[in-house]
């Protein structure tokens, strides 16, 4: 059974993502580290396939992420290679994004989320050796990417490939995943887990507010105090998240929308950038200023309702990679079998069987004016005494009737 505590943390980040990269605020990056969120999330739930089927629970994780992709680059590719994208080996990469696919000049940033499919897809290929690690030395492997993040940032090893430096800020996030769905942070101690959790935020946000980069105070470009920051969040966020939140689905608006969001999450992280990017010139041309309010919230809309109309049209893919039934817009109440079976119409009497019924009644009267009675007659009569029947309790026909429903 699903937790709609979670789901509504990933639709949360969701709705993060896209609306920080509309108004680009760096406020939100701190308020709700939602990348972090996301890759924790998505690792909780590695482990679990793990547990379930093995190793093949990696080709299985695979299936479902690359569909959306091929997707998405049956669109654009084409389209980056009429203006101006070489066509060389490297677009094979659009295949299996291992590393960087190639871009043109626009592509590059209506694109640039392909970044979190390229971290997933090193993860999910790493998690069976890191589970492993992970239930026998638990705190030594969870250290390790911080520590070497710790290294690359400190200028120890300022010439580390992507990769590493990708690990060291992400892949803690989802070993924070792995410990989540072997119940260890359900196991911590308020005592120790909240001042853990209040260390590592201030360690982050004293590294923040001493590092800024190129954009203030925004995550993005800090990445020590974005792992140590959103590690915190994680311990509080998902460290103590409820078994269950049975109050998302009583709003029902609320819980559709949770729904959908998360049965579509990997079709809007792939395309919303594309209509930021292809939005942004209106803002000149009707006059708005970048930061004007009103400019702002109505490119948000636009951006989701763009978002909506891709997800309508191939946002199914999702569905069909996950081998369910595809869906236009999930999250539809299904009836149970037995609510079809009473909905489903009665089947029609044969012909002649009215006739049989009241020919049947007919010869029922006949039987009772010759002295024998009908069944309902039998009831109504006084009964005999008779030696060998046990009587009824008293009272046992009225707790029958209240069992029954009936009077």
């Amino acid at each position: 059974m699903r937790n709609r505590y979670l789901d509504l943390l990933r639709f949360l980040a969701i709705v993060r993502v896209v609306v920080y990269h509309v108004v680009g605020s760096a406020a939100l990056t701190l308020i709700f580290p939602a990348m972090s969120v996301m890759f924790a999330l998505a690792g909780s739930l590695m482990a679990a396939s793990l547990d379930r089927t093995g190793v093949p629970a990696v080709a299985r994780r695979l299936r479902r992420l690359l569909p959306s992709l091929w997707v998405l680059a049956a669109v654009f590719v084409p389209a980056m290679l009429l203006t101006g994208l070489p066509f060389t080996p490297k677009v094979l990469l659009w295949l299996f994004p291992v590393s960087d696919p190639p871009a043109n000049y626009w592509g590059a940033l209506a694109l640039s989320p392909i970044w979190y499919l390229r971290d997933y897809l090193w993860f999910v290929l790493a998690s069976p050796l890191a589970l492993w690690l992970f239930r026998r030395a638990p705190l030594p492997t969870l250290l390790a990417p911080y520590a070497l993040l710790v290294v690359i940032e400190l200028g120890v090893y300022p010439d580390a490939p992507v990769v590493l430096r990708e690990f060291g800020l992400y892949f803690g996030a989802w070993l924070l995943g792995f410990a989540h769905h072997d119940g260890m942070l359900r196991r911590l101690r308020n005592g120790v887990l909240l001042p853990a959790a209040l260390a590592l935020g201030a360690a982050g946000l004293a590294w923040i507010f001493t590092h800024p980069g190129s954009r203030g105070y925004d995550l993005n470009d800090i990445h020590l105090g974005n792992a140590l920051w959103s590690a915190a969040f994680i311990l509080v966020a998902i460290g103590r998240a409820p078994a269950e939140a049975p109050w998302v689905d009583r709003i029902p608006l609320l819980g559709r929308a949770v729904t959908v969001l998360n049965r579509r999450a990997l079709t809007v992280y792939l395309w919303h950038m594309s209509f930021v990017v292809a939005l942004t010139p209106l803002v000149g041309l009707v006059g708005w200023t970048p930061r004007d309010p009103l400019g702002l919230a109505i490119r948000v809309v636009l951006v989701f309702v763009l978002v909506g109309v891709v997800t309508l049209l191939v946002g199914w893919v999702e569905d069909v990679a996950a081998r369910r039934t595809p869906e236009l817009v999930p999250g539809r109440p299904r009836r149970t079998v037995a609510e079809r079976a009473a909905a489903a119409p009665a089947s029609p009497a044969p012909v002649g069987a009215e006739a049989e019924l009241v020919g049947a009644g007919t010869r029922t009267d006949r039987r009772a004016g010759s002295g024998v009675l009908t069944a309902g007659e039998r009831a109504d009569r006084p009964a005999r005494s008779d030696p060998g029947r046990v009587p009824a309790p008293r009272g046992a026909a009225e707790r029958a009737d209240a069992e029954t429903g009936t009077r």
